[in-house]
């Protein structure tokens, strides 16, 4: 992919996740549910990572996975930040990072647009709860559907997160970071830099990124898995769940 074809395919990924987030264009960020189930699938996810933080290893990894990847949280400073100094990312940050950066913002589009869905059926199948439980959550899931974007969302969760890892470790990358906090903060994106120097600090710890990245993929298309086929326990743990060196998945090897 060129720089410029990049360039574009991140002013399309940016432009829809701003979309998605609007209130004025998507009425369904004022649904009174979407705050539940953005703290419900975080509790679930970090529920489902206790084993990666009983690793020393892994843990800041795990952390860094849950609060600035696939987390409760509002990234809309983080991509405001991308927005505005895109060109200049294009020039001087490597391609592959870039690339990740792309990814993850497709993510958290994705995963917003999932939360409207789920809490719009949410507001349909049960306008009297007010709170989620596992098999609420899961006939709400099984309402929304989609099974073919569900697997695009996994995919995306193990390119961006391998992809981060791999150009982090990018030789030139840390001295590039280093060089760019005081200015990066005095021109305000300090979020984007923040959010770089929490990955390069977490990733650095990691043994290995792609088995790290493996055992996520394969804990998350189980638990798709189990939802779609109606488990009666869909968030059990796997047997021996995030084991070291489990069997990397598909898009780890078609990255």
């Amino acid at each position: 992919m060129s720089k410029r074809e990049l360039g574009a395919h991140l002013t399309r990924r940016l432009a829809w996740h701003q979309a998605v987030h609007d209130p004025a264009r998507e009425p369904r960020n004022g649904l009174r549910w979407l705050a539940e189930v953005r703290r419900w699938q975080a509790r679930r996810l970090a529920a489902s990572f206790e084993g990666f933080m009983q690793d020393p290893k892994r843990r800041p990894a795990a952390e860094f996975f849950l609060t600035d990847l696939y987390g409760d949280r509002d990234f809309s400073r983080r991509d405001a930040d991308i927005a505005r100094v895109a060109p200049m990312m294009l020039r001087l940050m490597p391609q592959t990072l870039v690339e990740t950066l792309v990814d993850a913002i497709e993510l958290g589009a994705l995963s917003h647009a999932f939360d409207l869905r789920l809490a719009e059926a949410l507001h349909r199948i049960a306008p009297q709860r007010k709170t989620l439980d596992d098999a609420l959550y899961a006939r709400a899931y099984r309402e929304v559907g989609l099974s073919r974007l569900r697997e695009h969302q996994i995919d995306l969760i193990v390119v961006a997160g391998y992809g981060l890892g791999h150009a982090l470790r990018t030789r030139g990358v840390s001295t590039l970071l280093a060089m760019l906090r005081g200015p990066a903060r005095a021109a305000g994106f300090g979020e984007l830099q923040t959010f770089l120097e929490r990955g390069f600090g977490a990733y650095a710890k990691l043994d290995d990124v792609a088995d790290f990245i493996a055992d996520i993929e394969r804990s998350e298309r189980e638990v798709m898995r189990r939802l779609f086929a109606e488990h009666p326990e869909p968030f059990a743990p796997l047997p021996d769940a995030h084991p070291p060196g489990a069997k990397r998945g598909k898009a780890i090897r078609d990255r």
